[in-house]
């Protein structure tokens, strides 16, 4: 039995519930109050010391790190495939996710957003504008990306560990009113997977802790 601590609108986990909804996966969710600091509680921090979401548990194996929860299922149910057989592809794709999870997100989580209000003394304005500039130049790589190696997803036809990161970025730009009419290539991979089933599901409206706004 698979376990899953996360919140609704964190968008690492939102990439882990997509990669168990993709690969026809039932995993029991726990819910973890970010806003409350349900993160920063003893409890979650025997699973995850850095106090964050994901955590995923599988019997006596406690996994944290989207990617890293993401690839232990590809190995161990390769179908469907989140990955491409060939290595050269399987690095593209990896670099391209790596985009959103490595240099995108850590700079926008919500703990840093605190860190810049609460210790540096900055203001709403001046938060919306530091995610703007670091999310605008991860989508317009990823822009990028799609054009040299894109089709219907970012890297080909096929759904890949990369998607998996782009569908919930696209969705927080929005959310912080970053305009996305600069990356027709992303939102067209965004509107081609967006009412695949197992991609309505992952949605953070669709999740038990939605309530918790």
């Amino acid at each position: 039995m698979l376990i899953l601590h996360d919140y609704w609108r964190s968008t690492a986990a939102w990439r882990v519930r997509l990669a168990l909804g993709l690969k026809g996966l039932q995993a029991t969710h726990v819910p973890v109050n970010l806003l409350a600091g349900d993160q920063r509680g003893a409890e979650h921090r025997a699973l995850n010391p850095q106090g964050l979401v994901p955590v995923l548990i599988d019997g006596p194996l406690v996994l944290s790190q989207s990617l890293a929860i993401i690839e232990y299922l590809e190995e161990r149910h390769p179908d469907p495939p989140l990955l491409p057989a060939d290595p050269a592809a399987r690095a593209l794709v990896r670099s391209a996710a790596l985009v959103i999870a490595a240099d995108v997100h850590p700079l926008g989580n919500l703990r840093v957003q605190r860190w810049l209000k609460e210790e540096m003394g900055q203001d709403e304005a001046a938060v919306t504008r530091w995610l703007h500039q670091w999310m605008g130049d991860g989508l317009a790589a990823l822009e990028a990306f799609a054009t040299r190696h894109g089709g219907a997803c970012l890297f080909g036809d096929a759904v890949t560990l990369a998607d998996l990161c782009l569908l919930p970025q696209l969705f927080n730009a929005r959310r912080f009113g970053l305009p996305l009419d600069g990356w027709p290539r992303l939102q067209a991979v965004e509107s081609g997977l967006a009412e695949r089933p197992w991609v309505m599901a992952a949605r953070p409206e669709q999740q038990s802790d939605s309530v918790l706004i």
